[in-house]
């Protein structure tokens, strides 16, 4: 009898520890949707920065026209494309925590867990980059041409990328406004830390132009899954350790 009644405090102590985990990552996760839904909005209210972007994509895609027309030569287009992407992405995401105030820096502090807010704002990111590599893609296409053959493929390569890129520059932003000079760290940081990323890239995108099998491919999904995984990883352990700073 003792025996049993034991057994039954100890699932009873394992189903409340259970339940208390899970209301805590149901917690974490409706901050991140708040994160997510807060940065939209302060996106959106401030449209000159979204104009802004546009106005870069343009701009780029048009002087690439100018001096080429027509790119003949594929691993030129490829590259082309990823410079466009990583120089929109430094330019985008580096206002994720410089352009904040202390006083919502104190807010975030205060209120919300910090895995969520980094979490958060990585998902926002990657998400906002990732709809822009695809207005990039399509005028990109439209005045240079698109020697893509496997367009599935090249835009599976574009999201992987996209987060990828934005986990990484997400982070660095955190470390740079906690600094001085943040604009020379954002990329004296970050383009050392993005080259193995965007070398993976760049291999994917090539196979998806020339239409190569998907079991070819295997390998750099793998590896590009991989890095996707590592980075936020690494921001989810070491960014409470700056939130406290």
């Amino acid at each position: 009898m003792l025996f049993t009644t034991d057994f039954q405090l100890n699932i009873y102590g394992r189903f409340l520890h259970f339940k208390a985990c899970f209301s805590q990552l149901c917690a974490m996760f409706n901050q991140i949707g708040l994160i997510i839904y807060k940065e939209w909005k302060l996106e959106w209210r401030n449209r000159a920065a979204m104009a802004g972007l546009m106005v870069f994509i343009l701009s780029g895609v048009y002087i690439s026209y100018l001096s080429f027309k027509k790119i003949v030569d594929v691993s030129a287009w490829n590259a082309l494309f990823w410079l466009l992407i990583l120089f929109m992405a430094v330019n985008a995401l580096a206002k994720s925590f410089m352009a904040e105030s202390r006083g919502l820096q104190l807010f975030y502090y205060s209120f919300l867990n910090p895995y969520a807010v980094i979490l958060g704002k990585i998902i926002y990111n990657g998400l906002m980059l990732f709809l822009f590599g695809i207005i990039t893609f399509f005028i990109y296409g439209i005045l240079l041409g698109n020697p893509v053959q496997d367009i599935g493929m090249f835009i599976l390569t574009v999201l992987l990328g996209c987060f990828g890129i934005s986990s990484v520059l997400t982070m660095i932003s955190a470390i740079a406004s906690r600094a001085g000079h943040q604009s020379s760290l954002m990329a004296i940081l970050g383009f050392p830390v993005l080259l193995p990323l965007l070398i993976v890239l760049i291999h994917l995108s090539k196979n998806a132009i020339d239409g190569i099998d998907f079991s070819v491919n295997l390998k750099y999904l793998t590896m590009l899954t991989a890095l996707n995984l590592l980075v936020p990883s690494l921001a989810y352990i070491l960014f409470p350790y700056l939130w406290r700073e």
